[in-house]
């Protein structure tokens, strides 16, 4: 017997989906025709603008109010410019820089572009505050660690955003910055008491909230204080306790990924983590990015289900799809040509750069990349100086199989420019810049969050607070390598 057509379409318009490859399948399509609230775009669906905005047309062709959702929040986590990297600084470096009239212009650029190709959800910012230097999934995408500058520009940045009409969702609540562990492979904890939160990472929460953000998106981490051995996803106490009726949210609450472990697991699997999200207030659950026609309808049954046994009410499923409706109602869909902000990127990136010690006069350096793996919000997306240098050989390490003595004799009488992203945490990473250092002259760029770790004995230490593309030219222009 098949499933309610009326609960199957409330259901659906509960769900953000994924599908494969640059053009929307057509089971896709179907499922927008059948009430699917909507789709997030990845960077495997992104080839070029052109492309991406005849498959959102595609989209809205099934259904005018589907909701298109992405995450590009410049520097290291874009999908727009997943093949290249961002021409725009993440937020670390925005808040490095302290102009929140230049962040509010930043974002209104990246959200023109995103109108431009049909997008009318960016799944940013970042608001939380990175109290945790060896925070391993939040970092550069941070504006800082300080709660009141953090808030300050993620007001901006929603202003920015939600000015040209693509909707803006805070995220990750109730803060993710104090975490030491990455929610895609884990249920991170942050075990401090409520006062905590409301002075160290609600204020961003509660600005961005003020400033009108159309959505939150919740953090698939513990707070015991507040979500007992549960993630702050499936915590009524999190989302209708201290969201809404605390801080006021009246928009759309939007779940991270229901795939990620420190959701999925803590639930039995993706179908169960949705009634549990939905149940405690969530109102669009974002499923993930390996999404299938097969996935999706799974969920819609694991609902429907749900709705049949008692473990959710109807009348907060279909609150959780008008909250939905609503975000889409709002959502100017775009089209036609980004217009050109010219320098804008490149130029916030260079007042970024922080440098300390000497950089001046290195002759035709030999530039050192060390490997660094990425986390899965950031992707594979290429990063470093190599595409900006004019006239330096770049050759490629991994740390812990790197003898420095062998660097040396590579670089021979030519200076090193060894550039990383969290060195001193990669295995090894620490000891290769500093055991250089002690026999030859060296400069580091550290194009992660920089934290309080400095390498004894080199020339100049570099910081650019992000590795995107602009990033990337800001470091090579500082050191007087660029092409």
């Amino acid at each position: 017997m098949g499933l309610d057509p009326g609960l199957r379409r409330l259901a659906l318009g509960t769900l953000l989906a994924a599908y494969p490859g640059p053009t929307p399948p057509p089971w896709a399509l179907d499922l927008v025709g059948a009430g699917l609230a909507g789709y997030t775009l990845f960077g495997t669906n992104v080839e070029t603008p052109a492309q991406v905005a005849t498959a959102t047309a595609a989209l809205r062709d099934a259904r005018t109010d589907v909701l298109v959702a992405i995450d590009e929040e410049g520097g290291d986590v874009t999908r727009l410019a997943h093949a290249t990297g961002s021409p725009y600084p993440g937020n670390a470096a925005l808040g490095a820089v302290g102009d929140v009239a230049l962040t509010r212009r930043v974002y209104a650029a990246i959200g023109a572009e995103l109108a431009a190709s049909g997008v009318t959800v960016n799944l940013a910012p970042t608001v939380d505050v990175n109290s945790a230097d060896e925070n391993p999934v939040i970092g550069t995408r941070s504006f800082g660690a300080d709660p009141l500058r953090v808030a300050a520009h993620s007001a901006a940045a929603v202003d920015g955003l939600q000015g040209v009409g693509v909707a803006a969702c805070a995220k990750h609540f109730p803060g993710h910055g104090a975490t030491v562990a990455d929610s895609h492979l884990e249920l991170p904890t942050v075990d401090v008491p409520l006062g905590v939160l409301r002075e160290r990472d609600l204020p961003p929460f509660a600005a961005t909230v003020a400033a009108g953000t159309r959505a939150v998106m919740t953090a698939h981490i513990r707070v015991p204080a507040l979500t007992g051995d549960r993630p702050a996803t499936f915590s009524r106490a999190v989302l209708v306790d201290l969201l809404r009726r605390e801080l006021g949210f009246t928009g759309t609450v939007i779940t991270d990924a229901l795939e990620m472990k420190g959701a999925s697991v803590a639930a039995g699997g993706v179908g169960p983590a949705a009634v549990a999200a939905l149940a405690a207030g969530a109102d669009l659950l974002c499923i993930g990015a390996k999404v299938d026609a097969a996935l999706v309808e799974h969920v819609v049954t694991e609902i429907v289900a749900a709705l049949g046994d008692g473990r959710l009410a109807r009348d907060r499923v279909e609150e959780a799809a008008g909250r939905t409706a609503e975000l889409a109602a709002w959502t100017r869909p775009g089209g036609g040509p980004a217009p050109d902000h010219g320098d804008l990127g490149y130029a916030a990136a260079r007042r970024a750069v922080r440098v300390e010690g000497i950089v001046a006069g290195l002759d035709r350096p030999l530039v050192v990349q060390v490997h660094a793996t990425a986390t899965m919000a950031e992707g594979r997306v290429p990063w470093g100086l190599g595409p900006h240098l004019s006239d330096a050989e770049e050759v490629r390490v991994v740390a812990g199989e790197t003898d420095p003595a062998a660097l040396r004799t590579l670089a021979g009488d030519r200076p090193v420019v060894l550039v990383g992203r969290h060195l001193h945490r990669l295995p090894g990473g620490a000891e290769l810049v500093e055991g250089l250092a002690a026999v030859h002259p060296v400069t580091v760029v550290e194009m992660g969050w920089p934290g309080s770790w400095r390498p004894a004995g080199v020339r100049g230490f570099v910081a650019t607070y992000g590795a995107s593309h602009a990033n990337g030219r800001a470091a090579a222009e500082v050191l007087g390598l660029a092409g």
